[in-house]
């Protein structure tokens, strides 16, 4: 009989870096995001489809967020992002309770992962060597757009 292997935070994240590098083959911006149930089986995937869609709200964790469906319950669930959520993603890893999230970049951004470390989610930062030159060099290439992500002028 064998031991199912249970994926690693890194084997998460290379899911939700997956999701970015396609958001980036369609001309979006290089965020991706997967979630996890406690068992550490797939449930939604997602990637910031704001460009391709012109959908302001749909990042990569809201749109990993979707395709997961209903849950009973995000307690037990783990939320793996290539970049600290924004305020927008935490208001949503918060309002629905999900208990864990990995970051794969808190250098070119840091959002809201300390205020959801404060309320409860337990938050790993990877800190992923090619997940922040990916994200650095698409900030250099396209800072307006950019801006335009984060709510800045």
């Amino acid at each position: 009989m064998s031991e199912e292997r249970h994926p690693t935070d890194a084997d998460k994240l290379a899911v939700a870096a997956e999701q970015a590098r396609i958001g980036l083959a369609e001309g979006g911006i290089p965020i991706g995001a997967a979630l996890f149930d406690g068992e550490g089986r797939l449930l939604g995937a997602g990637r910031n489809r704001r460009v391709q869609h012109g959908d302001a709200s749909v990042h990569g964790e809201t749109d990993a967020f979707r395709a997961a469906g209903r849950q009973r319950s995000y307690r037990d669930t783990t939320m793996a992002t290539t970049l600290s959520p924004c305020w927008y993603c935490s208001g949503l890893i918060r309002q629905f309770g999900i208990g864990r999230v990995i970051v794969g970049d808190d250098v070119n951004f840091t959002g809201g992962q300390d205020w959801v470390a404060e309320h409860g989610a337990h938050v790993a930062v990877l800190n992923d060597p090619d997940l922040i030159a990916m994200m650095a060099e698409f900030i250099a290439g396209h800072l307006a757009l950019w801006n335009e992500d984060i709510g800045e002028d």
